[in-house]
């Protein structure tokens, strides 16, 4: 689902009142959670965290008047969606990601390369994203994605 919003209260505003409460807490896990120098803002339609270009003036290599993305979630037709580069881009990252998960849900990891769906959004493990939020800071994020740049 795509929703046509300025800010992230914005877009929790239009998302079914149902999942509200979930994008709040899960904002909120993230903004309490998120290392400094990331900003939080609305980015491919989504309530994103990005690298701004005060830190990282060249931004996104695909548009480079974008700001480096980092990570972001949505509400989607079936299910609210987590999405973090991180996970994709650090192999030890995901490995400790996809390990951890069976501690905090019983259900059976929903997970693309760098996404996360839940489709039952009363059981998302705010603590284990609150813990995967720390584990990467600006600098290490940029790092991560000038050497995957500088390969191609």
């Amino acid at each position: 689902m795509t929703y046509d919003a300025k800010t992230p209260e914005d877009y929790i505003k239009q998302v079914p009142e149902e999942r509200q409460d979930a994008l709040k807490k899960l904002r909120k896990t993230i903004n309490d959670n998120l290392p400094n120098g990331f900003k939080e803002c609305i980015n491919y339609n989504m309530i994103g965290y990005v690298v701004p270009h005060k830190i990282y003036p060249d931004g996104y290599h695909c548009d480079p008047k974008l700001p480096l993305p980092f990570m972001s979630f949505a509400s989607q037709k079936n299910s609210i969606n987590f999405y973090h580069s991180g996970i994709y881009a650090k192999p030890e990252l995901y490995d400790w990601f996809v390990n951890e998960y069976p501690k905090h849900n019983k259900r059976k990891l929903d997970m693309g390369k760098s996404c996360v769906r839940f489709k039952k959004i009363d059981e998302i493990p705010y603590d284990l994203i609150a813990e995967l939020v720390q584990k990467m800071t600006v600098e290490e994020w940029i790092s991560i994605y000038e050497s995957v740049l500088k390969k191609k």
